[in-house]
């Protein structure tokens, strides 16, 4: 499951996105397949275009959280 690359992601619409536990800013990956939230360490995965910020389907986020 893994997203679409036919429409990218409104950037209006990403500046506005913000983790669902913390409030906290989200980084979308270069691909655009899953964003970030820093903080939690979670990952929130991006299916055909659509972000699912349901917290109990995120998961640990792969990369080193910044300080």
């Amino acid at each position: 499951r893994t997203r679409s690359t036919d429409m990218p992601l409104d950037k209006d619409l990403i500046a506005i996105l913000r983790c669902p536990r913390c409030k906290g800013e989200l980084d979308l990956d270069p691909a655009e397949t899953a964003f970030t939230c820093a903080p939690c360490q979670l990952q929130y995965e991006v299916v055909d275009g659509v972000p699912n910020f349901l917290p109990d389907d995120a998961r640990p986020s792969t990369s080193s959280p910044t300080a």
